[in-house]
């Protein structure tokens, strides 16, 4: 009997994939999300350099009581709204979409909707 990998197993196969082709500069660094069953995290990386420029998340201090819950289509808005409003203060404007694995649906599609409204482009 051949075992079938998991949900997330096949998720981080897909990412894999797709950073083959998706890499972050610095003149337009990688926006990545990630989400858990509980919570959803965003940063900007700049792959040439290995350093994160800039991070959110739904348990960020700054939203702290703010959210009832942290993994819902609300707090994926307020963490692109928040991510946006970061990088735009440290001088970035242009990024790189990374879905992580995941479809575009949902909190994923939420959350780069948000990030776009707040004045990122990609």
């Amino acid at each position: 009997m051949i075992n079938k990998p998991s949900k997330n197993g096949q998720r981080e196969k897909r990412h894999l994939r797709v950073r083959k082709k998706v890499t972050g500069t610095a003149g337009r660094p990688r926006l990545n999300v990630f989400r858990s069953e509980k919570q959803i995290y965003a940063q900007i990386i700049n792959d040439v350099e290995g350093k994160t420029l800039v991070a959110a998340s739904s348990i960020d201090k700054e939203l702290k009581g703010k959210l009832a819950l942290g993994s819902n289509k609300e707090a994926a808005k307020v963490v692109g709204e928040l991510i946006a409003k970061r990088a735009l203060e440290s001088g970035i404007s242009d990024v790189v979409f990374d879905r992580g694995g995941y479809i575009y649906h949902g909190r994923v599609k939420v959350l780069a909707e948000a990030a776009r409204e707040a004045g990122l482009n990609f």
